[in-house]
């Protein structure tokens, strides 16, 4: 059960409408009437922006499931405030909610270039690609004010260290000269996150994303500075996006795009509870629908957190949808597989002073 939601907090374009406690809380919070009648003024509710001095800034992770071993997230918490992020309840390691907290309190590393390049100099360092975006997008809408990935970027240029990219804040567009220039070295890639191409849909699912047109021009300037781009119809939610799984490989191929991937809906922990609230909020009519075909995708329940089966789920539900991608994949000539990114070139860039090399 999720806590009623305060009528005297004014919630604009936010996916959640509530903060219910993390998992890892001992104590529940619920608002009781003093007995006073006296009104309240109402307030909205803003984002807050926090600050983190971290010791190092790469992240490696060793799951089956997962084709990289390193990544890097600039920020903690994503304004983007997509009700199905599967990353709403790392928020709880902050001691705050996956709810509103998730959308409302965000957590900044500016010092993140500088500690990249001090791990990238270490001498046992070995390279392949730095994954970006992997928790939460490096370019939601306050990466326009604190501008942390070029810096980011021109640490792995200048280091000729490969990276992808998985986004959907169309400022990626600010740096795409640095992502032109490592792409001409072969060693950049970006997925383009698109849920789905109806924009009202899209607007209760993710409130402050860009609209889906705006994703596909993002894929179309991408491509255009010669940026392999590959397009993520994910999540494919079923009822409500996964009728669209045609139509925005054909619009994303369009557009450029040279590689697709699709990953079905996930529900981990606390996110479960946020989703079924929000279709009653917004899709009351589908709920039950909707949930029902999940449960078909995970063994009976709204989620399967076992590897080889949350990121394909199962079930003849699953096997349809991974088959209609898969036919509409090869008829619009998508590539298979992800671009090859050079590591070969690795290595520290000249500083001031440094002997010149006679070959």
């Amino acid at each position: 059960m999720l806590p009623p939601r305060d009528p005297h907090l004014r919630l604009k374009a936010r996916g959640a409408a509530s903060a219910p406690a993390g998992r890892f809380d001992h104590q529940t919070r619920l608002r009781e009437s003093d007995g006073w009648d006296i009104p309240e003024d109402d307030a909205l509710l803003r984002t807050e922006l926090a600050f983190e001095q971290p010791r190092s800034i790469i992240t490696r992770n060793t799951s089956p499931d997962i084709s990289f071993d390193r990544s890097i997230n600039p920020y903690r918490g994503c304004e983007h405030g997509c009700i199905y992020c599967y990353a709403r309840p790392s928020h709880g390691y902050l001691g705050l909610s996956p709810g509103l907290d998730f959308e409302t309190k965000i957590t900044a590393k500016p010092d993140a270039a500088r500690l990249l390049e001090r791990e990238l100099a270490r001498p046992g360092y070995k390279p392949a690609p730095i994954a970006l975006g992997t928790n939460t997008d490096p370019y939601q809408p306050v990466e326009a004010k604190l501008a942390i990935m070029p810096g980011i970027l021109r640490v792995l240029r200048d280091w000729n260290h490969p990276v992808t990219l998985v986004t959907r804040g169309r400022t990626v567009l600010r740096d795409l000269d640095l992502w032109a220039e490592l792409a001409a070295r072969d060693q950049a890639a970006v997925g383009i996150s698109v849920t789905t191409l109806d924009a009202g849909l899209a607007r209760a699912l993710e409130p402050r994303a860009p609209a889906p047109a705006t994703r596909i021009g993002m894929i179309r300037a991408l491509a255009r500075a010669g940026v392999p781009v590959r397009v993520m119809v994910a999540p494919v939610i079923p009822v409500l996006t996964e009728p669209e799984i045609e139509a925005i490989l054909t619009a994303a191929r369009e557009a450029g795009a040279t590689t697709a991937s699709m990953i079905p809906l996930r529900l981990p922990h606390e996110v479960a509870p946020l989703f079924r609230d929000w279709l009653e909020r917004h899709r009351p009519g589908m709920a039950a629908h909707v949930m029902n075909r999940v449960q078909a995708m995970r063994g009976g329940r709204d989620n399967d957190p076992r590897f080889g089966s949350r990121f394909r789920g199962e079930g003849i539900e699953a096997d349809l949808a991974r088959q209609r991608f898969r036919l509409a994949r090869r008829r619009l000539g998508y590539a298979e597989g992800a671009p090859a990114l050079d590591c070969s070139r690795f290595g520290a860039p000249p500083r001031a002073g440094d002997q010149l090399s006679l070959f």
